[in-house]
């Protein structure tokens, strides 16, 4: 009998991939789609129509979904009151990204600024209290000029 080698990390999955507990996963996948041009991979549904897992692809990596299960322990952000999470997503135009982030109903809690670590850089909440923080790099800066602070947040 042989045995076919299996991959530790599976192909396409990096070492860490987000998870979270959405109050309302089908609609947080809709949400992905529309704001941040997530491909949808695949859906589990439960006996009851919950989602038990999910998986999209938003640029080269990974997020799966999970509906709450209070029963389990599993809350969202939303049932807890917020998150102290918050997941960082780099982009080709984070202006763009943020504007389309806000029409599928996102709320920015920072607008789009040059920061002085060299990133164009804003954060929103998603409509499921989710925290994200969006950029693009634009330049590269030294330790030195970080540590200084020599490019303050800019418009």
């Amino acid at each position: 009998m042989s045995h076919t080698a299996v991959k530790a990390i599976p192909e396409g999955m990096h070492s860490l991939t987000p998870h979270l507990v959405c109050a309302g996963a089908a609609e947080a996948i809709e949400f992905y789609t529309r704001a941040f041009g997530a491909v949808e991979l695949g859906r589990l549904p439960g006996d009851d129509g919950k989602l038990m897992h999910a998986m999209v692809k938003i640029g080269d990596s990974m997020l799966m979904l999970v509906d709450e299960n209070p029963s389990f322990g599993m809350l969202g952000a939303t049932s807890l009151k917020g998150s102290p999470v918050t997941i960082h997503l780099y982009v080709e135009d984070v202006d763009a990204t943020m504007k389309q982030a806000e029409a599928a109903g996102a709320r920015v809690t920072l607008p789009v600024a040059d920061m002085f670590w060299g990133d164009r850089y804003g954060r929103l909440e998603d409509p499921f209290g989710h925290q994200w923080s969006v950029a693009t790099h634009t330049r590269d800066v030294s330790p030195a000029e970080m540590q200084q602070g020599k490019c303050a947040p800019r418009e």
